[in-house]
């Protein structure tokens, strides 16, 4: 049963069955009351009371838990904008996008390394493929690190330009009036004058114009402000981060690297076919190669000759000719490192250098079947220049007129030595006297096969050695001049002379300079919000009861600084000199007032100048 309530506001309780089927009535009337049931039985007294307390408990309304306002779908989204453009999360996608980049330094990539790419899904089957699906190859054109990326970008975004209007309405806005009570401020000093209090205000404003401040007249008062540049250096700041975003995604949207090994005497073409390796961003189109080329004219390098630093190079330098266009003049020009040459929007680099032995390969017939040079490439990590290199002669025939072709793996060393342990290697990365030493190989080189080959390597899977006499592996050191004669009548390798091979690095990349002029803007803004300081100034001048003026300064910043009261004593002094000055000592005749006479402790010696909170209005007020 529900409750029900009577004209007078009475509550019944609801009704309980027995074990009998009968009713009994409990509710908030006492026994013997209006709708109460007479009492029977011992006890019965105790067992109403008993089932008027649990009918209250039954019929209690149940409070809830509180609970906030239910967001609709623009308050959820109006919360994850907040979040999103809130200092810690900004923080918090700066460090995500530096730990996104990791894997892009530690496995190799598809856009820069195709072949290594290939060769760690080779020689890891299992993980390879984890690594592919999660775009592991591909770090910086990925979904998760674009996501990284262009949160951070709308973060910056969405911070800085509620801030640039409340900085606008900041400098449109007057410096605040002086408080009441100036003694309460950090720094504090205040005097008395025989000056105008319309004098010192005067004197007051064009001191703090002088030093920089934005000045504003009150009643009785002048109030001063300093220091915008630190939140023009912090606005400064993130405005560069944002450049600087844009400029990297511009950059590696529409940019082009490629490179290209030079043997003195050759030349280069800004065509794609004549680069040895290039990549680029996803959206530049190759058509927009700038029209240029060059040919390596001479190469210059030197070595220190002698001392603790023997062999450290001293100067790396191409001597070129280039040329603009199909029918541009040619022009001469010198590349240095660190100096590249601008051709167009394009600039060539000096990357490395090196040695290519001249070689005449010569078949069973006595015919010519390669000569040229063959550029070795410098092992890692020698500072010697110690190189390898491969020859591969593809049009070949033996003594009996069968075609096959040659390969001959090398070691040049452009200062020769040999021991033990290292086996041939150079002892100066000049050339002081030059070697090479080859072994000879016969059989299919696997060029034929469709797939892509390093020219500085040698396949020998399908080549056999050619041997000696005593069933050893043809091998030879050779000197310029020196021939190496192969078994068999079987032919002939002559090494000619040694010509030099520079690398050069042709880069296209859009939007560099704005990302130099970003970085350098953030990093001058970074200074300013790190080192300047926010701060205000207050004078203010009126007349005290012996009709001198009272002169009141304080000056408070936004962050603690030991600066604030210098510069406050400073301004105080500049003041006191032009516009407020001491009265004059008294004599000595003179009578002094004493502590807590209406006069005040500044008459006792002419001079009450003190910085900081003050104890009381009469006392001296020392920090």
């Amino acid at each position: 049963m529900s409750d029900t309530t009577d004209s007078n506001g009475s509550s019944y309780g609801t009704g309980t069955a027995d074990a009998d089927g009968a009713t009994a009535r409990t509710g908030s009337t006492a026994a013997g009351g209006p709708g109460s049931e007479p009492a029977s039985g011992p006890g019965s007294t105790e067992e109403a009371t008993e089932a008027a307390a649990q009918s209250q408990l039954s019929t209690a309304p149940v409070e809830e838990a509180p609970s906030g306002p239910k967001l609709s779908l623009f308050g959820w989204l109006r919360w994850f904008w907040r979040q999103l453009t809130s200092m810690r999360v900004a923080l918090l996608l700066l460090l995500l996008l530096s730990l996104a980049s990791v894997p892009g330094s530690l496995i190799p990539q598809r856009n820069a390394s195709p072949f290594r790419v290939a060769e760690f899904l080779q020689n890891n089957p299992k993980l390879g493929p984890v690594y592919d699906k999660l775009q592991l190859f591909d770090v910086y054109s990925s979904v998760w690190f674009s996501a990284i990326y262009l949160l951070l970008f709308v973060s910056l975004i969405g911070c800085i330009v509620p801030r640039t209007w409340q900085f606008v309405g900041q400098l449109r806005a007057k410096p605040p009036k002086a408080p009441s009570r100036l003694k309460r401020m950090p720094a504090y000093t205040t005097w008395r004058t025989e000056a105008e209090p319309a004098e010192v205000l005067g004197g007051a404003r064009k001191l703090l114009r002088g030093r920089r401040f934005r000045v504003a007249d009150g009643e009785g008062s002048v109030s001063a402000e300093k220091g915008y540049l630190r939140e023009l250096g912090n606005l400064c700041f993130h405005l560069a981060l944002i450049v600087m975003l844009v400029a990297f995604a511009v950059g590696q949207l529409w940019s082009v690297e490629g490179g290209k090994l030079v043997v003195k005497g050759g030349g280069f073409a800004n065509t794609l076919t004549q680069y040895d390796d290039i990549k680029s961003g996803a959206l530049y189109d190759y058509d927009d190669l700038d029209g240029f080329g060059f040919t390596l004219e001479e190469f210059h390098s030197s070595f220190e000759e002698s001392g603790p630093e023997r062999g450290t190079p001293r100067d790396f330098r191409a001597d070129i000719s280039y040329w603009e266009g199909a029918d541009g003049p040619e022009k001469k020009a010198s590349i240095e490192v660190n100096k590249p040459l601008t051709v167009g929007s394009s600039k060539v680099y000096l990357l490395g250098h090196g040695y290519a032995p001249v070689v005449t390969v010569k078949d069973g017939k006595g015919d010519v079947a390669f000569r040229g040079p063959v550029p070795f490439l410098p092992q890692d990590g020698d500072p010697n220049l110690t190189s390898q290199g491969v020859v591969k002669v593809t049009d070949y025939q033996d003594a009996k007129g069968k075609k096959e072709q040659l390969g001959f793996v090398g070691i040049f060393t452009p200062t020769y030595g040999i021991d033990e342990v290292r086996g041939p290697h150079s002892t100066f990365p000049g050339m002081k006297y030059p070697a090479i030493f080859l072994s000879a190989y016969r059989g299919n080189l696997g060029i034929d096969t469709g797939l892509p080959q390093s020219v500085y390597q040698l396949n020998q899977r399908g080549m056999e050695p050619f041997e000696t006499e005593d069933g050893d592996i043809l091998r030879q050191s050779l000197r310029p001049g020196e021939t190496m004669k192969l078994p068999d009548g079987a032919g002939s390798l002559t090494f000619e002379r040694v010509e030099r091979w520079a690398t050069f690095q042709i880069s296209q990349k859009p939007a560099s300079g704005w990302a130099l002029g970003g970085a350098l803007v953030a990093i001058g803004g970074l200074a300013a919000s790190l080192f300047l300081q926010r701060r205000r100034v207050w004078v203010r001048a009126y007349a005290d009861e012996d009709g001198r003026t009272v002169v009141e300064m304080a000056s408070l910043g936004r962050s603690e600084s030991a600066k604030v009261p210098e510069e406050l004593g400073t301004l105080a002094e500049r003041l006191r000199a032009d516009s407020a000055p001491l009265p004059p000592a008294p004599e000595a005749n003179d009578a002094v007032p004493e502590r807590g006479d209406a006069a005040g402790p500044d008459d006792t010696s002419g001079n009450n100048d003190s910085v900081g909170p003050s104890a009381d209005d009469d006392g001296p007020r020392r920090s």
